[in-house]
């Protein structure tokens, strides 16, 4: 069944909508914390767990048994459970009277979340052939930059002039309508119809899956390099309100004003123009895109620095808009190569590992190792000690994902022409 080209469209904006309310949810504890730090009373490397570690360990152990589950069963419907989910849990984290309540709510949001980029991932792939297939995840990654801006500036504001608890009410209850939305009007696409493979319908066993992972050494490398720029990626989207509220004072709201503005825009141009510009690196072979990421993940890494060690927040907020779009170019063709790389039935399977790695090394790792990182420094540094943190992450880290984007640029074109040996 082909679908018409409207369908997709349609199928693709829902899906990005989709993806916007994911990081909503998930990310409007970052522009909250000072607010949650004065009313709990707890430290930086806590508010790490609650912001990494407490969502990640879940949305990671269940990430792969449920995308098992989205690469034999409708896929679509999976999506909108999960959103109904994990709505409902940011909605009911204003409820908390402690801080060991809103982690249990944390949780709760990161098992709802579990279900939607696998299976989204995979419905994407069915909606566009490989040679379009990284300008569409970077369509659908604009959906985190969208849901980060709106995050920071509704929750900014409400923090600031009605209360923290309000911003989970505000932004939780609007996903349980959309969930609707997706399970009665996006179509569920046919496997393997965008690039004329004909589905088995037999699902391999997990070991075959992961074996076969496992042997194409740019996926590893692919995996480990994304977790790594993830790792310093939601410490900073994380830590930035703490870092720019102490280091320079500014208040909530024109804080979560100018970082909306900026990871909005920024990071949209970043997450389309890493898919679209990989595209047509690949057209000369898949192997320049990855030299194309490791390029951009290294200038990053000198940017971040000067962000952080900006002598005021004029040019700290005027800096941070260069890193934040060269940063975020790697999402969408790494998104798209773990596609391509495997079989039909290994789509939601593959892209969940993917997921795995970013958010076991990025969201569950990054934050809380950058807390504790501020909090060994302050008896030395003082409200300065978030600002050296950051630098030191950033700055031994990102080279780190440069190196194997590169080397997994070594191996890509032989691993995609086995793509299909167990279709």
């Amino acid at each position: 069944m082909n679908l018409s080209v409207n369908s997709r469209r349609y199928a693709m904006a829902i899906l990005a909508i989709v993806y916007m309310f994911n990081f909503i949810d998930r990310q409007i504890l970052a522009i909250l914390l000072p607010a949650i730090r004065d009313e709990f009373q707890v430290g930086d490397t806590w508010l790490g767990f609650l912001t990494g570690t407490a969502f990640a360990l879940f949305y990671v152990t269940l990430g792969v048994p449920i995308a098992r589950y989205a690469d034999k069963a409708n896929r679509r419907n999976l999506v909108a459970a999960s959103l109904a989910v994990w709505s409902g849990m940011t909605a009911i984290s204003g409820f908390a009277a402690n801080i060991w309540h809103l982690t249990l709510a944390r949780i709760g949001v990161g098992i709802g979340e579990a279900g939607c980029s696998p299976s989204a991932h995979s419905m994407i792939a069915d909606y566009y052939p490989p040679e379009q297939r990284s300008t569409a995840m970077g369509v659908y990654t604009l959906g985190i930059s969208a849901g980060i801006m709106l995050a920071y500036l509704a929750g900014g504001w409400v923090a600031q002039n009605i209360g923290w608890r309000e911003a989970f009410f505000i932004v939780g209850v609007p996903g349980l309508l959309l969930a609707a939305v997706v399970r009665f009007t996006v179509v569920e696409p046919q496997r393997g119809v965008s690039e004329n493979r004909k589905d088995s319908g037999t699902q391999p066993a997990m070991r075959e899956v992961l074996g076969f992972l496992l042997a194409r050494r740019s996926f590893v490398h692919m995996g480990v390099a994304a977790g790594l720029s993830s790792f310093v990626g939601y410490a900073v989207i994380n830590f930035i309100p703490s870092f720019i509220s102490r280091s320079y004072g500014m208040g909530l709201a024109n804080l979560g004003l100018w970082l909306g503005i900026i990871f909005g825009i920024a990071g949209g141009l970043g997450f389309f123009f890493g898919g679209f510009l990989a595209d047509r690196f690949a057209a000369k072979g898949r192997r320049k895109s990855f030299y194309f990421l490791a390029l951009a993940t290294s200038l990053a890494a000198l940017f971040n620095v000067a962000v952080f060690l900006a002598p005021s927040v004029a040019w700290c907020l005027a800096l941070l808009a260069v890193p934040t779009i060269v940063s975020n170019f790697y999402l969408a063709p790494v998104l798209a190569q773990a596609q391509s790389l495997v079989a039909l039935r290994m789509r939601a399977v593959a892209s969940a590992i993917v997921l795995l790695l970013i958010n076991i090394i990025g969201l569950a790792l990054g934050p809380l190792f950058t807390g504790m990182l501020s909090d060994f420094l302050e008896p030395a540094l003082g409200t300065e000690s978030m600002r050296y943190s950051l630098v030191l992450v950033s700055s031994l880290i990102l080279p780190w994902a440069a190196f194997h984007y590169y080397q997994a640029g070594q191996t890509i074109e032989q691993d995609l022409a086995r793509a299909t040996e167990i279709d």
